[in-house]
């Protein structure tokens, strides 16, 4: 599934962040998804999320069960 497409992402599904401050480096953060913060339909760096674990970035990547 495409992180970039706000449909696909919902409350509950593990997924991996970039962070703000890890956006020069790419590294991503893993973790369930608490809201979503982007509200429109689809953004090209990805939808804006909060996690669980109170972290926010933008989704990389969908992680599949």
């Amino acid at each position: 599934m495409d992180g970039t497409i706000r449909k696909n992402i919902h409350p509950g599904l593990a997924v991996v962040i970039v962070k703000k401050e890890d956006q020069h480096t790419g590294k991503g953060t893993q973790g369930i998804v608490k809201d979503i913060l982007t509200s429109k339909a689809a953004h090209p760096r990805g939808i804006k999320v909060r996690l669980e674990s109170g972290d926010v970035g933008r989704v990389q990547h969908i992680m599949i069960s």
